[in-house]
């Protein structure tokens, strides 16, 4: 018999993955608590010369795709996270023994269900960490990379693994 949190063959379980997930979500949802206490829409506070910790609010996905859109864009997103979240619970009982492909998707999902959770109690995602480089200025004015999140890192550190797994896999394929 599997010990609990763990899968057949030693293999870290569901529950161990969805566990990370809900760290990411309660790690994000603290984080924008946070920030919705001490900062007005708009404010901004320099830490260094290129951070700064700033309130956003951003109601479309990212970059801001769709943020003009008449607020039917805030129901699509909102089912997309919830569809995507239940294909990645069904990939990761699918593939139990691919930690580190489990590791990615956990990460995305919880990014995902963080900004979820923005857009049903507020309408917009909550947006906080704002870097600014001079070699972005070509590209974003000011050099400023738009303003992001703990969900929206989780989400980028999934995509990465992910590309990194599937590198992996053809190689030990080849």
């Amino acid at each position: 018999m599997a010990r609990a949190g763990r899968a057949a063959g030693g293999a870290p379980g569901l529950a161990l993955w969805l566990g990370l997930a809900l760290v990411v979500i309660l790690a994000d949802q603290v984080t924008k608590t946070l920030i919705l206490g001490a900062f007005q829409h708009g404010d901004s506070r320099p830490v260094t010369d290129w951070f700064n910790l700033v309130r956003a609010h951003n109601t479309g996905a990212a970059f801001s795709f769709l943020a003009g859109a008449s607020g039917w864009q805030r129901w699509f997103f909102v089912t997309l996270g919830i569809a995507a979240s239940g294909f990645i619970v069904w990939m990761m009982r699918s593939h139990p023994t691919q930690k580190l492909f489990c590791f990615a998707v956990s990460m995305i999902m919880g990014g995902a269900l963080g900004n979820v959770i923005d857009r049903l109690l507020h309408g917009y995602v909550v947006d906080f960490l704002q870097f600014r480089f001079g070699f972005l200025s070509p590209i974003f004015h000011g050099g400023y990379f738009p303003s992001f999140n703990l969900a929206d890192s989780a989400i980028t550190l999934g995509a990465i693994c992910l590309i990194l797994d599937e590198i992996l896999r053809v190689r030990r394929a080849g």
